[in-house]
């Protein structure tokens, strides 16, 4: 089958206000599948960024000057996507609000990425990744009983409920544009979408109680375990059938009542007792491939040279810098790792007057 390199949003326009954390991961994504991405920064604005800040064609812009203003809301006019991620209100004093932006371009998609969303209470208040997920319930599920909740990186809210559900909404409002004709006002905010995420707690199906939490390391086969070098495995045998040959291949017997919580603590210390038996390599040698769901707990800088992310090109070298290479795959128009470059101002005159 032939591939067009260019990616499946190629042709799409956008327009990113630099910020940090979910915006720019929004925007990558979305340089990665083709679209053309005009950053502006202010003066100042650290855009070295090597894989985050990919495929960005940058301008500097003073957007406190009416002259600056003008620049943007002319580069408006011939967008299909704007995204910012400013507190609530800091585009409407810059005189860049969605009702500006939709009058000058009514088909704009106008993504807003905030942490507490563009209403309620807490709308204008400072907040991080961390205190996104405490307040959706997602931090008090996480790790083990009668310990403080340890932040998951910044992944459960920055980037799995707020980047990536941006993304999905300005992919959505895209193709109603289609439909319609008609640009829409995209209010991505990191607590909607972490609760969203935690949708397979719903109902009490799965316990979020630290000690009786399936999925979050008090059940004794699916969590991580130290080896003999300090190192970690990682096994995840929820099914009874995988438990089995878990059990097997590490020369333990099956024992009744693994599903019932009371037993996890003592079930857990031995496996971890047979764990510290063998270094993480040895262990591979032993389980990796088999269906016990195993893995190694490999370090960042591991992980590009493992066979399968080897084979599959999971990571790949581009400008000497390790990149995680462009996901989802298309099989006809694939995404691409783009270079940045400071030729916005270049680039929008180019989409000036061509849509």
């Amino acid at each position: 089958m032939s591939t067009d390199p260019k990616g499946p949003l190629n042709g799409v326009r956008v327009l990113e206000f630099a910020g940090i954390g979910p915006g720019p991961f929004c925007a990558m994504m979305l340089s990665d599948m083709g679209a053309q991405v005009v950053r502006i920064l202010r003066k100042g604005d650290d855009a070295r960024d090597a894989v985050m800040g990919r495929g960005r064609h940058d301008i500097v812009i003073d957007l406190k000057s009416p002259e600056g203003a003008q620049k943007c809301l002319d580069a408006i006019s011939d967008a299909d996507v704007l995204i910012e991620g400013y507190r609530p209100g800091v585009m409407e004093r810059l005189g860049l609000g969605p009702t500006e932006a939709l009058a000058r371009n009514p088909g704009l998609i106008y993504g807003r990425m905030t942490g507490w969303g563009q209403d309620g209470p807490l709308a204008a208040a400072a907040g991080h990744d961390i205190n996104y997920i405490a307040l959706t319930g997602a931090l008090a599920a996480i790790g083990p009983p009668g310990q403080p909740s340890p932040p998951p990186l910044n992944l459960v809210g920055d980037f799995g409920g707020g980047a990536m559900y941006l993304a999905f909404g300005i992919v959505a409002a895209l193709y109603e544009r289609e439909q319609s004709g008609k640009g829409q006002v995209i209010d991505a905010a990191i607590v909607d979408g972490t609760a969203s995420l935690m949708a397979i707690f719903g109902g009490g199906r799965v316990s979020v109680q630290k000690d009786r939490s399936l999925l979050g390391g008090a059940a004794h086969y699916y969590r991580s375990y130290l080896c003999a070098d300090g190192k970690q495995i990682s096994v995840g045998a929820l099914e009874p059938k995988f438990y089995e040959t878990l059990m097997h291949l590490v020369g333990l017997e099956p024992t009744a009542g693994r599903d019932d919580p009371a037993n996890w603590p003592a079930m857990s210390e031995g496996l971890a007792a047979v764990f510290k038996t063998k270094t993480r390599d040895e262990w591979r040698v032993v389980l990796e491939g088999s269906d016990a769901c195993f893995a190694p707990v490999l370090e960042l800088d591991e992980a590009p040279n493992h066979p399968h992310m080897k084979a599959r090109g999971v990571f790949q070298n581009h400008q000497g810098v390790m990149h995680p290479a462009p996901a989802p795959r298309f099989s006809r128009t694939p995404g691409s790792i783009k270079a940045n470059s400071v030729d916005g101002a270049a680039v929008l005159k180019k989409w000036a007057g061509k849509k």
